[in-house]
């Protein structure tokens, strides 16, 4: 039986936080995935692994973040409200973000595609006079229609392969990316001998 109730009935949602940005030992090149508002806008995946910059173990307890796990649904919360991606693997974020957490008999699926339908709702519900903000608070009282268990695991057996595959061709993809951005400007100077490269 589908029945009445909150968006908190169905995960949990996470804030973030920044360490301080004068302290640089609080930030580096390979330490705790930590995404921004402006790593989703720049994220053409529906997956993400990292942001621009990783914070430093360090940094981490010095601040309010928070790790979430794999399948996490990262939901910006201003500036603007609704930049949606699926954590690829643990990570944390900066404070401009309402992220839920899927309970287990939920899943990233339909949680993600649920945050996408609840996007008009979560505006309406969002104030602020400098930019629209959406509160922790407001995030967990979002009104939802949950569904019975039979419907939410149909859906998610029907999605979730699809997903999976979706998240490794997008690896691939960003591997792929990353060889030519690589090999490119060695071609571009000579420093790769292609002669014996039939075309």
């Amino acid at each position: 039986m589908w029945k009445e109730g909150v968006l908190s009935d169905l995960g949990t949602v996470v804030a973030g936080g920044t360490p301080s940005k004068t302290k640089p030992e609080y930030y580096s090149k390979k330490g705790i995935a930590w995404i921004t508002p402006k790593d989703l806008s720049l994220n053409k995946s529906k997956f993400i692994s990292r942001g621009e910059i990783d914070i430093s173990e360090l940094g981490f307890s010095k601040s309010s973040a928070i790790k979430m796990p794999t399948g996490t649904v990262l939901f910006s919360s201003r500036a603007p409200i609704g930049y949606i991606a699926i954590a690829a693997n643990e990570v944390t974020t900066n404070q401009g973000f309402k992220s839920v957490v899927p309970n287990e008999n939920v899943g990233t699926a339909f949680m993600y595609y649920l945050l996408k339908f609840l996007l008009p709702t979560i505006e309406g519900m969002a104030s602020g006079s400098t930019f629209k903000e959406i509160s922790g608070a407001g995030m967990k009282s979002v009104p939802v229609v949950i569904p019975d268990n039979e419907t939410i695991d149909k859906f998610n057996a029907f999605c979730t392969p699809i997903f999976q595959q979706q998240e490794v061709l997008e690896a691939e993809n960003s591997r792929l990316v990353d060889i030519r951005d690589a090999l490119l400007p060695k071609l571009m100077a000579g420093e790769l001998d292609i002669s014996g490269i039939e075309l």
